[in-house]
């Protein structure tokens, strides 16, 4: 069974055509699916589409917010609601070609966890294109995972890797980066990609600054969920022995006759210190409520979440 995830927005006119599309690619590789559409609060007759689409065919289901809670939210919508061993997303604006879901697939079958499509002819404008390419560079540099495009709504996914991801704000870009952190094996393929043909981008400039700051979340969650005093241990201890380093030599200064009550030197050494103790504590008190979290977790639990196979 193969789960496919569509979220969409005022989408009305394509919903049709996209299904049959997927329709023919599937009956071609003789697999079992079905699709699971999220209307994210569409202000035109999406759902009504989607409610005739449904009565007409048995393998089509669909969920409706009340309002438009962002393309987070309706993947975690349509996660929830597939039940197949592997999960396709694909965007509903037409512009993600289903003929590349087969391809995704068998990249599954040779041992990936997540495949993630690459749009190298983007047929976007440059307006779209330039952050994007900007955005991808600066989440592989946080991150330490290299996509070309992390963003690209063409993936497949086995369905564990998505079992217990928390999708919210715009932690949808971050998938790969999530599942690169919980240890399972992810890639890319070159996908072809359409120019589109009805309604118009939900995306402006602002959702890549909200992006940004949620892609520190992603690494601060990723890197240092179970050892933050790595993290501010390490602030701390720079802070701390710069101001030490500051104070050391103000205080030969100070010996060798000069006076330095009024030097900003003095304020900027003390603050370093300050600093650099209390990130210190955070680290410490940080590791007490981790180290409480994981005692409480319990070891099944902690294998659980950790493993793939366990010989018993």
């Amino acid at each position: 069974m193969i789960s496919v995830v569509i979220p969409v927005h005022n989408e009305e006119q394509s919903i049709e055509p996209l299904y049959h599309e997927l329709a023919a690619v599937f009956a071609g590789e003789g697999l079992t699916w079905e699709v699971v559409f999220v209307d994210d609060g569409s202000t035109d007759g999406t759902f009504e589409a989607l409610t005739r689409l449904h009565a007409a065919n048995g393998n089509v289901r669909a969920v409706h917010f009340r309002r438009n809670f962002g393309k987070a939210a309706a993947l975690d919508a349509g996660f929830r609601e597939a039940s197949g061993e592997a999960v396709v997303t694909i965007d509903g604006d037409l512009q993600d070609d289903p003929s590349e879901i087969p391809r995704l697939l068998a990249r599954l079958d040779e041992g990936y966890d997540l495949v993630s499509g690459w749009k190298t002819n983007r047929r976007d404008p440059l307006t779209r294109r330039a952050p994007s390419k900007l955005f991808n560079a600066v989440a592989g540099k946080v991150s330490g995972v290299r996509l070309h495009d992390m963003n690209c709504g063409l993936k497949a996914y086995r369905a564990e890797v998505l079992d217990g991801m928390q999708l919210y704000g715009e932690l949808h870009r971050y998938i790969p980066i999530l599942a690169h952190y919980r240890g399972y094996r992810i890639t890319e393929i070159p996908v072809n990609h359409r120019p589109r043909e009805h309604g118009r981008s939900n995306y402006g400039v602002e959702r890549y600054v909200r992006g940004f700051l949620d892609l520190l979340t992603v690494t601060f969650m990723g890197r240092y969920s179970h050892r933050p005093l790595h993290l501010f241990g390490g602030l701390g201890l720079g802070a701390g022995a710069l101001g030490f380093v500051i104070l050391l030599y103000l205080t030969i200064v100070k010996l060798t006759g000069h006076a330095i009550g009024q030097r900003p030197l003095l304020a900027l050494g003390i603050l370093l210190v300050v600093v650099g103790i209390q990130l210190l504590s955070l680290g410490l008190l940080s590791e007490l409520i981790t180290s409480h979290h994981e005692e409480r977790m319990g070891a099944d639990d902690r294998t659980a979440r950790l493993a793939d196979r366990v010989l018993r």
